[in-house]
């Protein structure tokens, strides 16, 4: 059947990451560019006769289509971006409510095809929940159809009944519960946590096609119906099974025009080859960073050996770029996608890339020259913006400070388009300082017939300038027995392309003398009503993400403690007081809560971290007796001990290793809930104010920071009968040292809005000495106290060193004072 192009404007789609950041999803159809991929299965780079199913999709819409209005389906190209490639089918009207199409479609496909009502403006459909409907499931067995509920348009509010789906997906060779397996129903997903459970909320009462999908491939794909009643929580038990492997070799010969050197990478559907399953940046899925790079050949091929699950639907494509960007064309202009449905044993394919180029624009050629005070190692990065920042991936280095990357595609229709350099892919944390934040004024390029050579020079770059090494004040330091810690805590503010960063980051650390790399691992409250409290991609790293940073911290030789950190939409303090907080709102705050430690508990332990950390600031006002951040009372059930008493059991039964609890210090320390002493330790989140007014020295903030310990901490300890390991989180700004930070006028800002990748504050001033001082202080404090069992860095950020004013050490006078500390405390050096 042939496709429809149709036109629609772009939409927005906002993603929480405690403050608000923005992400745009948009679609180039209305630019010109075909619609829908150029589709060629893998395998010696010719079409090849493929097994097809017919599928009849029906669609049930809310209300009738307007006169002139017309139904969409559009099957949907996470390898590009959602939003940028999908391949779009007109609907036939079987009445007023209900339309019907025939598809045929690959034997073992897994489909992502979302509905659109196309007139003189289209609309998305959205979930009852008002959120758009990322995209629905289809696994393609045989013939067959599906019936699907389209809950409302973006334009028009639900207004129906909902219910729920709950259940747990069990492995049936092993007969345990599989986590981080995407279920969706009614165009939402949602992960399995450990226990293998999920909670899907606000379906439309009906039945609904539901589909357990592995992001990895490693698991079967289920799929069936499920019914859904009115307030009402189905139960929908859910059987896959563990896939076997094989290796799958690619071969593929390049164009003759590609630039000698450049990385060839392998872009795909799974997680091992770049995608996220998240909305980032202008709608893509994919980084560049996370994506398998292909080794070169003796002549013009290129090639790479995976090991991929048998029966995976394999979408993928070449590229120099990302998905979209620099990507693999037909001789029709269209982007290319390949499949492979993985066949039972190894397997090589050959496959031959026409073009990397499309339409009639040449090429542009980019060149820059960077400061000499970059960071050896660094990767600087090219990000373009047509309508919106996509995602930044990395240039090719030519060596002394200079830079390369030549655009071929998709050039032929987006003409001007404004385009930035940074360091390590954090575009907007880490820029040129001629084009920094996401509201700067950028560098600018248009598109040509004829060749362009681009030559730009970076003067300097934002939050990095050149720097003297600041002076040491050597002290006697008492070392400390063993089992101190000196450590690094990571930003929870995670990003995907942090990933291949980490490596590196843990090396920082390490050089600083800690012994300790404390991991945040978040899970976010997308909705506080009804809770919505799971493993969101592209907010929280994925199982087998911490896994891996997890091991990159042991094979540093550091003991590695995993900090699960709860964020919550809006902001924590938003979120306590917009939430409900009934009974029975409150059971299911205490059933998340279980679930997410639990989770992190395995994880923990099939990991190899040594220590667990819960609790924090996040979760004060769901304490005994708890307060929410005004003061009031937030209403706890009566029977919170118990309920955390019980959670502790369960979590000492699941991980082997330390477990902390994680106490807020800020002006007041609250007292310590009495469960406290089921765990090992008091993981103190501090942050004190030393002084109440500029000027104090660091002698003078000792003696405060020493009193504070004395009459407030010891006594708050031998109460909980517990020792302490001290968390510091001060930023680089003024105010810091008195606990308030300006937010403009006379008001104090919340410090996480310093940290990246937020965008920066101007009414906070910049203060690298001070945190320095703070510091030291704390640090003079601790060498005087023995019964302080550690001192930990917070707020480090993982991808790039920054000068900025946020609570991150790396890269600032404060990190040479750990450098000076740490290895002392610990008797490393004496």
């Amino acid at each position: 059947m042939k496709s429809l192009r149709f036109v629609w404007p772009g939409w927005w789609v906002f993603l929480i990451l405690g403050l608000t950041t923005l992400a745009c999803t948009w679609s180039l159809v209305d630019l010109g560019f075909p619609a829908g991929p150029s589709p060629v299965p893998g395998g010696n780079g010719n079409p090849t006769p493929v097994a097809l199913a017919e599928i009849t999709f029906t669609a049930l819409l809310p209300a009738p289509l307007a006169p002139g209005e017309t139904l969409v389906l559009g099957v949907l190209d996470e390898v590009t971006g959602l939003g940028l490639n999908p391949t779009l089918y007109p609907m036939t009207a079987v009445d007023a409510q209900r339309y019907t199409l025939k598809l045929p479609l690959v034997l073992n496909s897994v489909i992502k095809y979302r509905y659109y009502r196309q007139g003189g403006f289209t609309a998305l459909e959205d979930t009852a929940n008002g959120n758009v409907v990322r995209y629905r499931l289809y696994h393609v067995t045989g013939p067959g159809g599906v019936e699907d509920r389209v809950a409302s348009w973006s334009d028009t509010p639900f207004g129906g009944q909902t219910g729920s789906l709950s259940g747990t997906v069990i492995d049936t060779r092993t007969g345990r519960p599989v986590v981080n397996m995407l279920v969706n129903a009614g165009g939402i997903s949602t992960l399995t946590d450990s226990l293998g459970q999920f909670l899907i909320h606000g379906l439309p009462v009906g039945t609904h096609n539901l589909v357990a999908y592995a992001p990895d491939g490693m698991h079967s794909t289920f799929q069936q119906g499920a019914a859904v009643a009115a307030g009402l929580t189905t139960n929908a038990p859910i059987s896959v099974q563990s896939l076997p492997t094989v290796r799958v070799t690619f071969i593929v010969n390049t164009p003759a025009d590609t630039v000698r050197g450049a990385p060839v990478r392998l872009a795909g559907n799974l997680l091992q080859l770049g995608n996220t399953f998240a909305d980032l940046n202008a709608g893509v899925s994919t980084v560049a960073t996370r994506m398998p790079t292909l080794s070169p050949l003796d002549d013009a091929r290129q090639a790479i050996t995976l090991t991929l699950p048998v029966g995976a639907d394999v979408r993928y494509k070449y590229t120099l770029g990302d998905g979209f960007w620099n990507a693999e064309h037909g001789q029709d202009g269209r982007f290319v996608l390949r499949q492979l449905i993985v066949p039972a044993s190894d397997v090589t394919v050959n496959d031959t890339i026409y073009t990397w180029a499309s339409g009639n624009s040449a090429p542009i050629l980019f060149e820059v020259s960077v400061p000499a005070n970059t960071p050896p190692g660094e990767n600087i990065s090219i990000q373009f913006n047509p309508f919106g920042w996509m995602e930044p991936f990395p240039m090719w280095p030519l060596g002394g400070n200079r830079w390369v990357y030549k655009l071929y595609s998709p050039l032929n229709m987006i003409g001007s388009f404004h385009y930035r350099y940074c360091r390590n892919d954090q575009c907007g944390s880490a820029d040129d300082v001629a084009t920094s934040g996401s509201q700067a004024n950028s560098r600018v390029v248009t598109t040509s017939v004829t060749g362009q050579d681009i030559k730009d020079t970076v003067k300097a770059w934002s939050w990095w300038p050149e720097a003297e090494p600041g002076a040491l004040v050597a002290v006697p330091i008492n070392p400390r027995k063993g089992g101190f810690w000196a450590g690094i805590e990571f930003s929870a503010n995670y990003h995907p392309s942090w990933q291949g960063l980490f490596p590196s980051a843990i090396q920082s650390a390490q050089s600083l003398g800690a012994n300790t790399l404390v991991l945040t691992p978040t899970w976010t409250a997308t909705s506080f009503n009804p809770l919505t409290f799971a493993p969101t991609p592209g907010l929280d790293p994925l199982w087998g993400d911490v896994v891996q940073a997890v091991q990159y911290g042991r094979a540093q030789n550091l003991s590695v403690a995993l900090y699960a950190v709860p964020r919550l939409f809006p902001s924590t303090p938003d979120f306590w007081f917009r939430a409900p907080r009934t009974p029975e709102w409150w059971e299911t705050w205490f059933s998340r809560y279980r679930a997410f430690a639990l989770y992190h508990a395995d994880l923990a332990q099939q990991a190899g971290a040594q220590t667990l950390i819960l609790g924090g600031e996040a979760v004060m006002p769901a304490l005994p007796g708890g307060l929410l951040p005004n003061g009031a009372p937030a209403g706890t059930p009566a029977d919170a001990e118990a309920r955390w008493r019980g959670l502790l059991t369960e979590v000492r039964q699941r991980f082997s290793g330390q477990v902390l609890w994680a106490h807020p210090y800020r002006d007041v320390l609250l007292p310590a809930p009495a469960f406290v002493n089921q765990v090992d330790a008091v993981y103190l989140l501090w942050s004190v104010p030393l002084t109440a007014s500029a000027g104090a020295t660091v002698d003078t903030m000792t003696e405060a920071a020493l009193a504070r310990m004395d009459n407030e901490l010891l006594p708050f300890l031998n109460a909980a009968g517990k020792g302490v390991v001290m968390a510091i989180d001060y930023p680089s700004a003024t105010g810091a040292a008195w606990g308030c930070v300006s937010a403009g006028g006379s008001g104090c800002l919340d410090w996480a809005a310093l940290a990246r990748p937020f965008p920066d504050t101007p009414s906070a001033l910049l203060d690298l000495k001070t945190q320095a001082d703070l510091y030291q202080a704390v640090l003079q404090a601790v060498n005087q106290r023995d019964w302080v069992g550690g001192l930990v860095s917070r707020g480090y950020y993982p991808p790039v060193p920054l000068r900025d004013k946020s609570s991150s050490v790396r890269g600032k006078p404060a990190a040479d004072l750990l450098w000076y500390w740490f290895p002392r405390l610990t008797g490393v050096v004496r």
